[in-house]
């Protein structure tokens, strides 16, 4: 973590073609994940996962560079906007960084933040890190930022501290060049000046003693001052003014065949593309209606395998659908057994662009355990769309506050909610946790139900729901936190019209700003699966 050195190595590849210096992309993330693997292979560090680099792009997509030969990611630079009031203050890489996912960037922070700078051992040597600090210092000149601010490494300490006593005197010494250290010389050769030194800025540097230098670089172009008029808030890429969502709260109903479901679920998407939709959401579990063809009640392992038989004609309808409505789909869930043996409860995305994504749940009920034998997922990530980043977590999974968070760290500005749920009770848990979720990430969240009964199958006997729209509470939105909110136990669709641009005033400056007020020093939420 932090700025990795670029010494030489004995393997050094050879270039044959061009090096491109440019801004990274979604395309590139599992290259960047498996670069920083490599770069900090031996140091006891571990590299950045899909979701961090996604969180990094997402918060702030200007700031992250990499470099490009013969088609692959050489070397990569992140980089976020903070405000001096932290970033020139003692901190942890951690607390700073929002643990690697860059959820600490700040649209209207004067500084920029240098959070890595990694490059492929194989090509080092090929100045790849001058070539990013020169883009980083482009991008702060013109973004009219202050300056550049890191903690960087020390990757000699822990073999030379003995000789000097202390890392201060040692820091002295590669300043007056009676000392070389391949990261702080070259920072130092680039005009940065070293304000101090931070203990335990990241512990698991050994080769530093988890120490970090404090670094500065003052934009020439730039007076340390207010600057006036204020700079127009940007976040990310463009976002739509307004977008529009439709949840359908779909009821339960025995089907003669997967055409009439089919029918079921067009008549709905057909209506919502009417009204210009930009999203429609169905229920957790609202597949389970196909089950109903079989006009008996069949066992746990069967109704699996018949769910199973349908999905992929279900993902390919479905995924048609989107494409011939010009609208983005959150498919509710389908039971279905994995290839690997494993049932998982999978909810299915599909954008109107052609894409189709995959978001297991991850904890199953007791009763999606007793009944289907359903496994938990391992893997969350959010989901670009032409709309931002969104995420989906199924019913249960909105009762854990980590998972939204995760979500959020990589950037998303809605939650999609699926639930499933037999009576008020149950229910009632799904809301008030997606309304607390909605307020402790400032965030929208779109809950979709199922009402109605299917019996003869299995643990869909009653169904209770209230679907709704939800919102942060503060002045840019409802009074109660709700923008919309369907009649209880009848078949509706429900829409709201929602804007990006109100949470990022909220997160900026709401009354309450849940997200920036986060002690990142002292908690996190760090995650271990995919």
């Amino acid at each position: 973590m932090s700025e990795a050195s670029e010494k030489p190595t004995r393997k050094r590849k050879k270039i044959e073609g061009g090096l491109v210096v440019r801004q990274a992309t979604a395309a590139d993330i599992p290259q960047i994940a498996d670069l920083s693997d490599r770069a900090y292979e031996g140091t006891g560090m571990i590299g950045y996962s899909e979701g961090m680099v996604k969180g990094q792009l997402h918060h702030y997509p200007k700031g992250q560079f990499v470099i490009e030969a013969e088609g692959r990611i050489i070397a990569y630079c992140a980089t976020f906007r903070i405000s001096g009031e932290i970033a020139l203050k003692p901190h942890t890489w951690g607390g700073i960084t929002g643990s690697g996912y860059a959820s600490r960037h700040d649209p209207e922070g004067e500084w920029l933040y240098g959070m890595e700078v990694c490059v492929d051992p194989e090509y080092r040597g090929y100045r790849l890190g001058q070539r990013l600090y020169n883009a980083r210092k482009k991008l702060c000149q013109d973004e009219k930022m202050l300056g550049i601010v890191f903690a960087g490494r020390l990757p000699t300490l822990s073999k030379k501290l003995k000789r000097y006593g202390s890392v201060e005197d040692y820091i002295a010494a590669i300043v007056a060049k009676k000392e070389r250290d391949p990261v702080l010389s070259f920072q130092l050769a680039n005009h940065f000046e070293v304000l101090g030194v931070i203990p335990k800025y990241l512990e698991v540097d050994a080769a530093s003693l988890g120490y970090g230098v404090h670094l500065r670089w003052k934009n020439p172009r730039i007076l340390e001052q207010p600057r006036n008029p204020p700079k127009k808030v940007e976040y990310g890429k463009r976002l739509p003014d307004t977008v529009r969502v439709a949840t359908v709260q779909y009821k339960q109903r025995r089907v003669e065949s997967f055409e009439q479901f089919m029918k079921h679920v067009e008549y709905f998407v057909d209506v919502v593309a009417d009204y210009k939709s930009d999203f429609v959401v169905f229920p957790e579990m609202f597949a389970l209606q196909l089950l109903s063809i079989e006009d008996q009640q069949l066992s746990p392992s069967e109704s699996i395998m018949a769910l199973t038989r349908h999905t992929p004609r279900f993902k390919t309808e479905m995924r048609e659908m989107a494409l011939r409505y010009n609208i983005n789909i959150i498919g509710g869930s389908h039971p279905t057994k994995m290839p690997n043996g494993r049932v998982e409860n999978i909810a299915y995305v599909f954008l109107r662009d052609g894409r189709v994504f995959e978001q297991p749940k991850i904890h199953p009920t007791p009763n999606e355990v007793y009944w289907w034998d359903i496994e938990g997922g391992l893997t969350l990530n959010s989901i670009d769309t032409d709309c931002g980043p969104i995420g989906v977590l199924i019913c249960y999974d909105s009762e854990f506050p980590e998972l939204a968070r995760h979500l959020v760290d990589q950037g998303i500005l809605f939650l999609f909610v699926p639930f499933c749920t037999d009576e008020r009770q149950s229910y009632l848990r799904v809301r008030y946790c997606c309304q607390a979720r909605a307020v402790e990430n400032q965030i929208y969240v779109v809950m979709s139900g199922n009402v109605g009964n299917l019996p003869g199958v299995a643990n869909m006997d009653i169904q209770y729901g209230q679907s709704c729209v939800l919102t942060p509470c503060d002045f840019p939105f409802a009074r109660d936190g709700i923008a919309a909110e369907a009649t209880e136990n009848v078949e509706t669709v429900t829409f709201a019209d929602l804007r990006p641009e109100a949470l990022i005033m909220a997160r900026n400056s709401g009354t309450v700003q849940n997200l920036k007020d986060r002690r990142h020093d002292v908690y996190g939420v760090r995650w271990t699966g995919k």
